[in-house]
């Protein structure tokens, strides 16, 4: 886990041994079995999570009680309710496993000093920032403009690794769908 992460890292910025070993000395590492809620709907938020390996799901949930799917995150992907984690606010997502999963977890105000210490993982998180609040920006702009078999087309190029590994109905949640509608449109598909 702990070379894997470093490599992470390093795609975006190098860091010295020494250096390294200090960052990774801040982070927690958690191993969560499959269906497990890691963040509920209303709890204080004190963590974000590096996913090493498994997948999880960050919900939101409707008066009605309906679930509705924000986005994953698999290996090598950061989640928690940034909202929360970062407000101190009371979480609006569910975050769940939805295999056995083994992440690394930090606090906001451990992140806080790292990023005050060491410009090398200030720059790491901001171009992660950058990077998720772009996704996020074009997920929106398709979820606006486009109809169903669009976005299966564009869930299909963005993430070909988690057709196989999530079943219909939680795919058909996050694209805002139903079970029957997708099966239809991915029966269509080339």
């Amino acid at each position: 886990m702990k070379e894997q992460f470093r490599k992470h890292i390093e795609k975006i910025s190098p860091i010295s041994d020494e250096k390294f070993d200090y960052v990774f000395s801040f982070f927690k590492s958690k191993k969560i079995r499959k269906n497990t809620i890691i963040i509920s709907w209303g709890d204080l938020v004190a963590q974000e999570y590096w996913v090493f390996k498994g997948c999880v799901k960050a919900s939101y949930q409707l008066e009605d009680g309906k679930e509705k799917i924000i986005r994953f995150a698999v290996e090598d992907w950061w989640v928690s309710d940034y909202d929360a984690y970062f407000k101190k606010n009371p979480a609006t997502l569910n975050i769940e496993s939805l295999e056995d999963c083994e992440l690394l977890a930090l606090s906001l105000e451990d992140r806080e000093r790292l990023c005050t210490e060491l410009p090398e993982i200030n720059n790491f998180f901001r171009k992660k920032m950058e990077g998720a609040y772009s996704a996020f920006q074009r997920r929106l702009v398709s979820m606006l403009s486009n109809d169903a078999k669009k976005h299966y087309e564009i869930f299909v190029q963005q993430y070909p690794m988690l057709i196989e590994r999530l079943p219909k109905s939680v795919i058909a949640s996050y694209l805002g769908i139903t079970r029957e509608t997708l099966s239809r449109i991915s029966n269509s598909f080339p």
